[in-house]
């Protein structure tokens, strides 16, 4: 059974960085998917970042160019770097893996805000 813990949400300021983690547990294996999502107050989850087992990248057009997305193989850790941060980037954010099945995370909030 996988297990994903996140850690490093917090209050920031705007134009501020932050650094988000994952450590998974159990069965996961190089070709998962990791992905983080994020839910804003009042707002649906909607997808910020995914890496293929591959390698592979792809950005919500909200965060393309201030987030990046990177694992960690041998710690089963995937990181989510997070710069110039807006208010608007305010959200409990998920890490999530997939492969046949999904797994999600209990979320971390990130509160941007002077």
């Amino acid at each position: 059974q996988v297990q994903l813990v996140e850690s490093g949400g917090g209050l920031v300021q705007p134009g501020g960085s932050l650094r988000l983690s994952c450590v998974a547990s159990g069965d996961i294996f190089d070709d998962w998917a990791m992905s983080w999502y994020r839910q804003a107050p009042g707002k649906e989850r909607e997808l910020s970042a995914v890496m293929t087992g591959g390698g592979s990248t792809r950005y919500a057009d909200s965060v393309k160019g201030r987030f990046t997305i990177f694992r960690d193989r041998a710690k089963n850790t995937v990181y989510l770097q997070m710069t110039s941060l807006k208010p608007e980037d305010t959200a409990v954010y998920y890490c999530h893996a997939a492969r046949v099945v999904e797994v999600w995370g209990q979320g971390t909030l990130v509160t941007v805000s002077s």
